[in-house]
């Protein structure tokens, strides 16, 4: 995660300079000039780091980063995954919440989200960390929420990817029964794919097994922010 935040900033620099450095542009004023490097910066960041680094949508980073608008339009949105952002990290104190790009990555690991042993059922510990994301996720209602369910390599592949799936799709049933649009979320099951640790100890087995999310803007957030930044 690091090293794409490291790329982004160097793709979204490197768009800016050459931007300024154009003849072409010396008499725009800073909003148009801002909107266009935004733009630039913006597809680089998709484009580039999306399918290299974030591997498209197959990861919470990469849906993030694929969902980039740019422009003035992208810093609106920025602004607003900010606050929602610190929204979260507040409400759920020790959630791993990363800004990325225009979006957001959330990682609740077992200590925050944890499940019966070899199943789906959500533990009531679990239940009560998800209740106070629900007032968060309510407030910020124009932003869809893809939910990514991960495993540990203990046991067979197919068994695993079959167990994440059913454990994203849990915490979306939960948070759906709380109140929030089911059509705000996508599950996906990730099994033993991308571990953050050494599955070959107890500590990396227990970080593997996570729920992620990915945080960004729907088509009524990307409108709003596009005629915030026209001056609409």
């Amino acid at each position: 995660m690091k090293n794409l935040k490291i790329y982004a900033i160097v793709a979204a620099f490197g768009a800016a300079t050459v931007f300024t450095g154009c003849e072409s542009v010396k008499n725009t004023n800073n909003t148009q000039r801002g909107a266009a490097v935004g733009t630039v910066a913006g597809a680089v960041i998709g484009g580039v780091l999306g399918n290299n680094l974030g591997k498209g949508g197959n990861t919470a980073a990469g849906a993030v980063i694929g969902g980039v608008v740019g422009g003035v339009a992208g810093g609106v949105i920025g602004n607003k995954m900010d606050k929602q952002a610190q929204q979260i990290e507040e409400a759920l104190p020790g959630a791993d919440v990363e800004r990325v790009g225009e979006g957001i990555q959330l990682v609740l690991g077992e200590n925050s989200v944890n499940f019966d042993i070899n199943k789906s059922t959500l533990t009531a510990k679990a239940k009560a960390n998800l209740d106070r994301l629900v007032p968060v996720f309510t407030e910020y209602a124009e932003t869809d929420i893809k939910i990514y369910g991960y495993t540990d390599s203990t046991g067979s592949a197919d068994y695993n990817l079959k167990l994440s799936e059913q454990r994203a799709a849990s915490v979306k049933d939960y948070l759906v029964s709380k109140g929030l649009k089911s059509s705000r979320f996508v599950t996906r099951g990730m099994g033993i794919a991308d571990p953050i640790a050494d599955n070959s100890t107890v500590e990396g087995r227990s970080k593997n097994r996570r729920v992620e999310f990915a945080i960004t803007a729907n088509e009524t957030m990307i409108k709003q922010a596009e005629q915030e930044a026209q001056g609409k």
